[in-house]
């Protein structure tokens, strides 16, 4: 059984996809990048500030799905240019406050939009 997250705290889906999928004891984001939800357009700003919008996008799924960033257990995070990885994982681990998840970075040919991050993760749901 699966159940569909939405919410309009984080950009609407532009495609046959949802914003977070919850089955059985984990929530599976789509990948967020950086745009603002409530004017629909990309941020303004270099990749600090494009991380900074895509980690508020994943916390505003992670909530309406009753979790948060303490429960994530595994992140994908797709970077334009591995010269950016230090910047993005200075903004990325100020949003963990206990253990960090596991993690998998990949460098990526493009991203939606030409942003310079997108990051997805699965988290715990429910008393799991």
């Amino acid at each position: 059984m699966k159940k569909i997250v939405k919410t309009d705290k984080a950009p609407a889906p532009v495609g046959p996809y949802n914003q977070g999928i919850i089955s059985g004891p984990f929530l599976f984001t789509a990948g967020q990048v950086a745009i603002d939800p409530k004017t629909n357009q990309l941020i303004d700003g270099g990749v600090e500030e494009q991380a900074h919008q895509v980690m508020k996008n994943l916390g505003a799924v992670l909530e309406a799905a009753g979790t948060n960033f303490d429960r994530v257990v595994k992140t994908t995070i797709f970077l334009q240019n591995m010269d950016d990885f230090a910047a993005v994982n200075t903004v990325y681990g100020t949003y963990f406050s206990g253990e960090a998840p596991a993690r998998s970075t990949v460098a990526v040919s493009g991203l939606p939009l030409n942003v310079s991050v997108e990051i997805e993760c699965i988290a715990e749901v429910g008393n799991g």
